[in-house]
């Protein structure tokens, strides 16, 4: 007996942030019927996040603001950043295709500026739009000519939807369809396995009053659900209760193949407490919709996964640019790593290597030059988090004091002090590897310690992504089983697949790799021809 579907379409894309707008705009463009299952209204983390994107190589931004690049310096910097995340083959296909993908942005409409930013800093304010979003500075790298590679895409704030929004009507405008409110909640395989659909829960026939409030609800609950998660489990409850009463099952045929960019899974705590437990005290930085299921549908028709437990974790010490040159030590007086490193590292080594206890030591001149700097140099977000961390800050006459009032050790801080101003004062290398234009004394006190420890806070949270995901091949994005062969018929990209971002993240290589891995999966996907266009039987593969 043939399969009856509600829906029909060439390749189906499951999630709509960058990784599924750039999946449905490139299998469109090779020519496909595609369409976008969302269980909200798009946008996902991408609307959220600051809307950098990482690339180099020359692009016409760079060109444009007189930066200086080449493939190879960007391929240098990051084979050092990322490691073996992917294979050098992929690594390179990225980087020589970096100018191309800022083009392809801009076809579509989304507007760069090649406004260079004057100092270093975690994001820069409405002023500026090109930055070094990395590390490329910092001492671990300074044998690689740097570049500023990080494209933020030009709107006010964080300026996330100023991504997703111009891809969306782009797809729109080639016709790709997309149901809302449409919850994927299995994958439907026909009897030799292959990946022939996708189950939903949907509100697509719920009474129109119903529909806008699970809208209004869920943008609160993504933000500013975000920062205060009581808010967003209660809206959460909302939610479902309204999809219980009002959500019905529908099937949706994809005739060449899924495509799952579904977010990450920071949202989902179980998983977070079952593959990252030391990362437990973050904010999960994403929407609700980052709570793994796409990754554990394609587990469901036996994917494989890899890093699962690797974390991307920020601890922004900039701006204000003066920090610099502060010292960041942890609970016994020690220094952390070198403090122009990019958040993501700073996070990465309290985490892994000081129990979260993280201390930015700065004297009383240093502390005023950064008062004075927080203005001008911080989005507003920024200057509210430094206000708050400098009325919390500890203080004293002498290290010893400032050690006593914050709670760590003395001894350790007076030899810390010590070290980093004798190598100062004799021209030796920074005892962590800070470039010698960043280094200077600390000076007399009156002295502060600033906390930025990796603790649960309103005010100053230590924003979290997962980076781990489902193995897909390099080559053409499909979703790899435990076996090392390919599942027929389908794709993953984005967060819900382990990529180029899976060891080390800098900003806006996330997005980047959205962008990068999805046109892959939308193009292969485009290509692949069904194994069976009118599967003799399909059954939803759940475990």
């Amino acid at each position: 007996m043939a399969q009856e579907w509600d829906l029909t379409a060439d390749v189906v894309v499951v999630g709509y942030g960058a990784a599924g707008a750039a999946t449905a705009l490139q299998a469109t463009e090779d020519g496909a019927q595609v369409l976008v299952l969302d269980r909200f209204t798009g946008g996902g983390a991408t609307a959220l996040s600051g809307g950098i994107i990482y690339a180099g190589g020359g692009t016409w931004v760079q060109r444009a603001g007189g930066v200086e690049d080449t493939p190879e310096q960007m391929l240098a910097y990051l084979e050092r950043e990322v490691g073996d995340a992917v294979t050098p083959a992929t690594l390179r296909r990225f980087v020589d295709g970096s100018p191309a993908m800022i083009d392809w942005l801009t076809g579509h409409g989304v507007p760069f500026e090649a406004s260079l930013c004057p100092y270093k800093t975690s994001y820069p304010n409405n002023d500026y739009y090109l930055y070094y979003s990395g590390s490329e500075i910092s001492g671990a790298f300074n044998d690689i000519t740097p570049a500023q590679r990080g494209h933020r895409v030009k709107g006010w704030g964080t300026s996330g939807k100023k991504l997703f929004e111009p891809l969306a009507r782009s797809a729109a405008n080639k016709g790709v369809r997309v149901e809302s409110l449409t919850t994927a909640t299995a994958l439907l395989t026909d009897d030799t396995g292959a990946v022939v659909g996708v189950q939903c829960r949907t509100l697509r026939d719920a009474p129109a009053q119903v529909r806008s409030r699970y809208i209004r609800m869920a943008a609160i609950a993504a933000k500013p659900g975000i920062y205060y998660p009581p808010l967003r489990r209660a809206l959460e409850k909302q939610l479902a209760r309204l999809d219980r009463r009002y959500g019905t099952t529908i099937r949706v045929s994809a005739r060449r193949g899924v495509v799952l960019t579904a977010g990450g899974f920071i949202a989902n705590r179980e998983m977070v407490h079952a593959y990252a437990p030391a990362y437990k005290n973050g904010l999960a930085l994403g929407s609700s919709g980052d709570d793994g299921s796409g990754i554990e549908m394609g587990r469901s028709v036996g994917a494989a996964t890899a890093r699962m437990g690797n974390v991307s974790a920020w601890r922004f010490l900039l701006p204000p640019s003066s920090f610099t040159g502060a010292l960041l030590v942890d609970g016994k007086g020690q220094r952390v790593i070198d403090e122009t490193r990019y958040g993501a590292a700073v996070g990465d080594a309290l985490i892994k290597r000081h129990d979260g206890i993280g201390f930015l030591l700065a004297d009383e001149e240093l502390m005023r030059k950064a008062i004075s700097q927080i203005g001008p140099q911080a989005a507003w977000f920024q200057r509210m988090q430094f206000e708050v961390m400098r009325r919390k800050a500890k203080r004293g006459t002498t290290l010893d004091a400032v050690a006593a009032a914050a709670g760590i050790d003395a001894k350790g801080l007076r030899e810390t002090v010590a070290e980093h101003n004798s190598a100062y004062a004799t021209g030796a290398p920074d005892p962590v590897g800070k470039p010698a234009e960043y280094v200077r004394p600390v000076g007399a006190g009156p002295y502060w310690l600033v906390d930025v420890s990796i603790k649960r806070s309103l005010t100053n949270p230590c924003p979290m992504f997962t980076v781990g995901g489902l193995v897909v091949d390099e080559d053409t994005g499909a979703v790899k089983g435990a076996d090392g062969a390919d599942i027929p018929g389908l794709y993953a990209a984005g967060r819900t697949a382990a990529g180029i971002c899976v060891n080390s993240y800098v900003s806006g290589l996330s997005l980047s790799d959205c962008i990068f891995s999805g046109r892959r999966a939308g193009r292969s996907a485009a290509g692949e021809q069904s194994a069976a266009s009118t599967p003799a039987a399909a059954r939803p593969s759940v475990d």
